[in-house]
């Protein structure tokens, strides 16, 4: 039953979206319910197709080579939370508002289904908030824009909990192809789409990069200032962190992991530097703390893997050191720092960890007599060995003999992405641990731009509207 009405209020949503969009008057603005909407001069054998009923913005100047965008936006309201959709199968295309809105169905003699305002007025507060909490993200977005009191849902104390009720969608990727928060998209692998995040509160003049993430939550860092910031990619709420006590202008590694209760619990951000300094900063004091020194048991410089991502399990944050080849975790819990000594495979390059179940993975390529590879290890607990466990397809593997290729990988939680770039070549695929499934990702064209990009960093995270900074 309870599918039934998210199906249900999915289509309401769309249709109050259209008719809103229609009427620009404040006090429909300010309705929650719009029903009962008749249009003058249209036949009745016309209706509003769902694909419509979100605005829809279509630009054949800002993608080429196969690719259009549109936009999911409010007009009036800013917080609304807006991105740009590319959709890599579709060319670009400019239509007619009219044909844009309405469409003729031969046939066809059904009417418009009406909602009863009667009926929908006394649902119970709970079960709408439930039921919010379980739509699509594109859904979300459609909703937001029908009223005040639905924008504001992600602010809302009851729709978090209800929001952590559900189970976590699969991840999503944010990254940067340019080293630049303005060249940033974000990845939606179970539609297969693109979207550019306007985030309009980070500093984008400068170097501005994530990092890490941890839920819903993304860590970008000043590459240049060595600032910290944190933001919800969605909702674009976003925060800076206090000036960090100690100064450190070399490369620093850094993790985040929540905390026990991440409603009340916050979340923590570590960074740790090669001569072995390092910070905690804690969500909930809003402040930077220096938890001790490095154990001498552990050799300094740690030559830290910064091509290596940092990765989360069970409070523990895991690096990549390179002399000794191993791991170096920290417990967020105990502050308690350990080494593990490693052996990477032969002729290894371009690796880095990653994460699925509570297990530790190690993607890289891995060269033999001109034939290059995407392998894939995981890490045995007891023989603190790597056991291969997959490889990239052969017919894939290719077109990549002979060449020199550069890897970027990104993500946890079971899901990967690979960028593999060679001159002008660029590949970028997806690799699913638990399937044990090999998916080539759509061409990702940003706008005003004709190449297609190749992925220089970035991270995963679960996209979810209630987690604030």
């Amino acid at each position: 039953m309870l599918k039934q009405i998210i199906a249900q209020f999915d289509d309401f949503i769309q249709l109050a979206a259209a008719a809103d969009r229609r009427d620009s008057t404040d006090d429909d603005y300010d309705s929650p319910f719009l029903v009962n909407i008749t249009y003058p001069n249209v036949s009745p054998l016309l209706r509003l197709p769902p694909s419509r009923w979100c605005s829809l913005s279509f630009d054949d100047t800002s993608h080429e080579d196969d690719c259009c965008s549109f936009s999911i936006r409010n007009d009036k309201l800013e917080s609304s939370g807006n991105f740009e959709m590319f959709d890599p199968g579709k060319p670009p295309t400019k239509r007619n508002r009219k044909d844009l809105d309405w469409v003729e169905l031969i046939g066809t003699t059904d009417p418009v289904e009406i909602m009863e305002d009667q009926i929908w007025k006394e649902l119970p507060e709970d079960l709408f908030e439930a039921v919010i909490a379980r739509l699509p993200v594109a859904s979300f977005f459609r909703f937001r824009s029908v009223c005040r009191k639905w924008d504001s849902l992600p602010t809302s104390y009851s729709f978090s909990r209800q929001c952590d009720q559900v189970p976590r969608a699969q991840p999503w990727f944010y990254t940067v192809t340019h080293e630049n928060v303005d060249a940033a998209a974000m990845y939606d692998p179970a539609l297969q789409k693109w979207y550019r995040p306007t985030v309009a509160a980070l500093p984008t003049n400068l170097n501005v990069l994530p990092i890490a993430s941890a839920g819903g939550l993304v860590c970008f860092l000043d590459i240049g200032k060595r600032s910290f910031y944190v933001c919800n990619p969605l909702t674009k709420f976003f925060k800076e962190l206090p000036p960090r006590l100690i100064k450190v202008w070399s490369r620093v590694a850094v993790g985040m992991a929540l905390n026990e209760n991440f409603s009340s619990g916050g979340y923590k951000i570590l960074w740790v530097g090669c001569d072995g300094e390092y910070e905690v900063y804690d969500s909930r004091s809003n402040s930077w703390i220096q938890p001790g020194s490095m154990p001498s048991s552990i050799k300094l410089p740690l030559s830290l893997n910064f091509n290596s991502q940092a990765v989360c399990v069970d409070g523990l944050i895991y690096f990549m050191r390179s002399d000794p080849e191993g791991i170096l975790s920290y417990n967020m819990k105990t502050g308690i720092w350990k080494q593990f000594i490693v052996p990477a495979p032969q002729h290894l390059s371009d690796h880095t960890l990653a994460e699925c179940d509570g297990k530790i993975f190690l993607v890289g390529l891995l060269t033999k007599n001109a034939a290059t590879c995407v392998y894939i290890w995981e890490l045995q607990k007891m023989t603190l060995l790597w056991k291969e466990v997959d490889r990239m397809p052969n017919e894939w593997c290719l077109e990549f003999y002979g060449k020199h290729i550069r890897m970027t990988c990104l993500g946890n939680n079971g899901l990967f992405m690979l960028s593999l770039k060679f001159k002008h070549m660029n590949r970028i695929v997806t690799y699913d641990v638990t399937k044990r499934q090999w998916v080539k990702v759509p061409r990702c064209v940003l706008p005003h731009g004709s190449k297609e990009k190749w992925i220089s960093c970035g991270t995963s995270f679960h996209p979810c509207f209630s987690n604030s900074v």
